[in-house]
Order: C-alpha cells, then sequence, then structure tokens
C-alpha cells in the first residue's frame, strides 16, 4: 500500500466535489483528505485528495477521474517533488499551572503557535506536513486532546518538474 497525493483541476461549478467523492465511494475507496479551493482563475478549482490504496488502485482512480467531463486534469504527485501541508488546531487540557508551559515548549519545538490559552485549556496551530502533525498529536496525548480540527492536505509540485 502506498500513500498518494492527487491534483485535480476541475471546473468550479455545482456538484463536482460530489461527482468526485461519489467516484471514490463507487469504486470502494477512501479518501484520507480533501481540500479544495478556487484558483487564480474563478472558474476553476483545484482539488487535492490524499489516498491510500496500492499502485493498480491508484492508477485506476487517475484514470477514472482523468475521464470525468468536469475534470479539466489530473495529477498524481510525487511526494519528494511536492511541498504539501495542512493545518491543525488541537484544543489541549490544561490540568495544572506547569501543563501550560510544558504545552507551549512542545509546539515550539514543531514551530506551532499557541493560541486561546485559558485557565482550564490551550490551543495549539499547527501548519506542517501529516506525519508531523501526527508527531505533534502523540506528544499533546497525554495532556488530554478534547478536540481537534485538521484541513486536509494542499500541495503543489516544485518548481521545474
Amino acid at each position: 500500500m502506498v500513500w498518494a497525493i492527487l491534483s485535480i483541476l476541475v471546473e468550479n461549478k455545482p456538484g463536482i466535489l460530489f461527482k468526485v467523492t461519489h467516484l471514490f465511494r463507487s469504486r470502494n475507496f477512501n479518501i484520507d483528505s480533501i481540500s479544495v479551493g478556487v484558483t487564480e482563475n474563478p472558474e476553476l478549482s483545484k482539488m487535492t485528495i490524499t489516498t491510500i490504496g496500492d499502485e493498480k488502485q491508484i492508477g485506476q482512480i487517475v484514470k477514472q477521474l482523468d475521464k470525468m467531463i468536469d475534470t479539466i486534469e489530473v495529477k498524481r504527485l510525487d511526494d519528494k517533488k511536492t511541498v504539501f501541508r495542512e493545518l491543525s488546531l488541537f484544543r489541549v487540557k490544561v490540568s495544572k499551572p506547569s501543563d501550560s508551559m510544558e504545552i507551549n515548549n512542545i509546539a515550539n519545538s514543531f514551530g506551532a503557535k499557541a493560541h486561546d490559552a485559558r485557565k482550564d485549556s490551550i490551543m495549539v496551530e499547527l501548519t506542517a506536513t501529516p506525519e508531523q502533525i501526527n508527531n505533534l498529536q502523540e506528544l499533546l496525548a497525554p495532556y488530554g486532546i478534547l478536540d481537534i480540527a485538521r484541513t486536509g492536505v494542499a500541495a503543489l509540485q516544485r518548481g521545474g518538474d
């Protein structure tokens, strides 16, 4: 099984997100993350989807996406030649006064930012790779993670490739 980043340029019109996700569902294929946004051209949107599968499955889904009428371009991005990031927010429990400082130190070690520090919780924001976010989550877990929000991966292929 391999992790794949798919970049899909589509017409910016109602229903396209449903069509793409329905294609995945109808093929019994899971979407790990999805992010969608309008491009510099307001008539086009770019979807970034991450998924896990074998090479044959991923090749099949790329071909199926490419056949869709509203799809302009489908690329499987090479993670070694791509800049990809995800935004995450964690609300972490603060049980005692020293927790706040310890959580801040952990956040700083990842280049994360602390927000909304309260007596009983603190919010940590990190923009990083999914692996780095998972590592931060693991270190914050012993304090008690009250809530998590993750955006899904946004990715662009590096220039010149």
